[in-house]
């Protein structure tokens, strides 16, 4: 009788030690699952302001279509890291009263680039809030070195500095300031668009 009692007592024990294993792996495995980082739809802002005559006025402006490619990681920068992104540049606006603006910049400088439908690019983060993409513009890809800063609330804040010359894009650019002559015309008397564009972007991460 005994030694029914001591193999039931065993029994439940192991019962018992399995179903505590068991739980336990199901609360880490859930645990896992709610530290997945993902992008909130819709989320995605990109900015760029480029800069007119010698006193550098800027111009601003931004895409109103970003189409991104991610996989979802256990942290924000595992899900920055290796995503993928295409602008169309028909959705580029400028927020410009007369409505000219934005065709003259479609037509004069994205339209005398190689590539002239899409920007493409791809995310390299390492932490740090240091991280790069390889930008690919007018047929030529090439790094760009951008600062990054996540706040509390999971908003990721990019920021770079383009140098056209570095997409090859110079061409393009004397295209553009041919056709915006004198609305890029200072008090000098010298029409001016410069090479450099500052690029801003943002998205706000959740946790699924």
């Amino acid at each position: 009788m005994k030694k029914i009692t001591i193999v039931a007592l065993g029994l439940v024990l192991v019962t018992a030690f399995s179903c505590k294993q068991a739980k336990k792996e199901e609360e880490k495995k859930e645990e896992t699952v709610a530290a997945m980082y993902s992008i909130v739809e819709d989320s995605t802002n990109v900015k760029f302001t480029a800069y007119k005559t010698t006193d550098k006025v800027p111009v601003g402006g931004t895409f109103q279509e970003v189409d991104l490619k991610y996989t979802a990681g256990t942290t924000p920068e595992e899900t920055l890291n290796g995503l993928q992104f295409t602008i169309p540049v028909s959705s580029l606006f400028t927020n410009d009263a007369t409505g000219t603006r934005d065709p003259k910049i479609i037509e004069f400088f994205f339209q005398k680039m190689a590539e002239t439908q899409t920007i493409t690019g791809t995310f390299s983060v390492a932490g740090n809030n240091k991280s790069t993409v390889k930008l690919t513009m007018n047929g030529v890809s090439t790094d760009l070195p951008m600062d990054y800063e996540i706040t509390a609330d999971n908003h990721v804040n990019f920021s770079g500095v383009m140098d056209l010359k570095q997409w090859d894009a110079l061409d393009a650019l004397a295209s553009l300031n041919k056709a915006c002559e004198i609305l890029h015309t200072g008090a000098d008397g010298v029409s001016k668009t410069w090479e450099d564009v500052a690029i801003e972007g943002s998205v706000l991460l959740e946790q699924k």
